[in-house]
């Protein structure tokens, strides 16, 4: 065969739909079919009522702060559905008699059918929430709901959606087929002890979030605005000189509660000073505009679409081929920070070893500081601060589709203490990656337990897991 796969079967062998699509018979799914074969197996349909989301537009009542409605790519990288960052829709929408069937409960497993098929996310909070008809709701009856999950988000579930997915251009998973796909079920206790660990994972996740808002608040106590809530005037003059000098005619750019902001820091009594941003770093850098052919191997290529938590991950980038040519201001080195310049404004992103060398685009502005100097983690804790978010709230430019400038980034002020000073605040913040770090882990030690279990056996998938409880 040369390297060729081929699958004989008999007629009388097809599934009930008569699948001969050569991708249903691939050896890896025929393999793992046989492997689940010799195990104890329930069907999705048999341990979770199946459903889907809502079908009805709802555009119309997106809102700025709502009830969650989660659609396909909110699940993408996202094993508990609450790290998401949805659309939002009115209270009166979600309460509508045809959105009652998409109620979200805690629990619920929520699968992507249409797109990009077989991504998992459990319901973990009893948080309202809805979601669209691009996710299937699996609510679970006889299962552990996360033992569930993560089966489903392991190779051995990302397999069985591969496999039993349909269609050409727009491939899905129908909920019709559900009913023939396995499930392996274990003894209670190695049920329990998945279940356990995405436990953990989730704990671990709360301490990170904690952490990181603890990161914030203690440096906005040494600022002094802790206690400080943006004053909102109903009206205020200022002089053409004022203006003039600005280069701003819009109302919101003078809004009193910006000069307040920046009064109480400078006047606070700190061991630091503020410093501008253009006064920090090299000169700022535009990223690459070119539009780009994304390859599965290449250099990573970074993008506001693939931040996670002010974060980029070096496994989930997108990627260009290598003999694509950048300048060297289109790149980037460990101890950059990247700052979003369009779309969601102003995030501050630290670059780590593990992406030097990598290319970003146009959408970010490159900054190169003296690290001697300032710390990046502590530079992009400052800008993604109240502190410095109020900054970009006021010096962004643009009406619809709002933008940030390079000497409006150059313009912001940093609050600069000695690298001792910095480090205090850093401290904190790398406790939380910690617990973040820690939360990816036990939630992939999980995932191959279950292989493990499905490959080798129960016992040894045990032993597996056993090694990492308590680390």
């Amino acid at each position: 065969m040369e390297g060729l796969e081929a699958t004989e079967k008999r007629l009388s062998e097809l599934e009930r739909t008569w699948r001969i699509d050569a991708e249903f018979f691939q050896y890896r799914h025929v393999y793992l079919a046989e492997q689940l074969a010799k195990l104890q197996c329930e069907t999705a349909t048999s341990v979770a009522n199946i459903s889907d989301g809502n079908h009805f537009s709802i555009s119309e009542s997106f809102v700025e702060d709502g009830i969650p409605y989660y659609r396909g790519q909110d699940v993408v990288g996202h094993f508990f559905i609450e790290q998401s960052t949805p659309n939002t829709i009115t209270r009166e929408a979600f309460d509508q008699s045809f959105m009652k069937r998409s109620h979200l409960q805690q629990g619920d497993v929520l699968l992507s059918i249409v797109g990009t098929v077989g991504e998992t996310s459990l319901v973990k909070t009893n948080q309202e929430a809805t979601c669209s008809c691009k996710l299937a709701i699996l609510r679970p009856q006889s299962i552990a709901p996360a033992y569930l999950a993560v089966y489903l988000s392991s190779p051995i579930g990302q397999s069985l959606s591969e496999r039993w997915k349909r269609g050409a251009v727009q491939t899905g998973l129908l909920l019709e087929d559900m009913d023939q796909m396995p499930v392996a079920r274990f003894s209670i206790t190695f049920e329990k002890s998945v279940a356990d660990f995405v436990d953990y994972a989730y704990a671990a996740l709360e301490t990170s979030r904690n952490l990181s808002q603890q990161a914030e608040q203690t440096l906005l106590h040494t600022l002094g605005l802790d206690k400080w809530s943006p004053p909102e005037a109903l009206s205020y003059v200022r002089s053409s000189r004022e203006a003039f000098a600005a280069g701003r005619l819009d109302a919101d750019f003078f809004q009193p509660k910006y000069e307040e902001l920046i009064n109480i820091v400078r006047n606070n009594k700190g061991d630091y000073e503020l410093i501008q941003m253009g006064e920090l770093s090299q000169p700022l850098k535009y990223g690459c505009s070119d539009k780009l052919e994304y390859v599965e191997k290449g250099r990573p290529f970074l993008r506001i679409a693939d931040l996670e938590n002010k974060r980029f991950d070096e496994n989930t980038v997108l990627r260009v081929p290598y003999n694509v040519e950048f300048s060297i201001s289109e790149l980037v080195s460990k101890n950059d920070v990247l700052i979003s310049r369009s779309g969601t404004l102003g995030i501050a992103v630290p670059i780590g070893e593990d992406l030097d060398g990598a290319a970003y685009g146009s959408y970010f502005i490159r900054s190169r500081s003296d690290t001697k100097r300032i710390l990046p983690e502590y530079l992009s804790l400052s800008i993604n601060s109240l502190f410095g978010q109020m900054q970009i709230e006021q010096i962004n430019t643009g009406g619809v589709q709002t933008n940030l400038t390079i000497p409006a980034i150059e313009s912001i002020l940093i609050p600069l203490g000695d690298i001792s000073w910095q480090q205090c605040f850093v401290d904190i913040t790398n406790d939380s990656l910690a617990q973040r770090e820690r939360a990816k882990f036990l939630l992939e030690a999980a995932k191959r337990a279950v292989e493990i279990a499905i490959e080798d056996s129960e016992a040894a998938a045990l032993a597996w897991l056993e090694q990492f409880r308590f680390k």
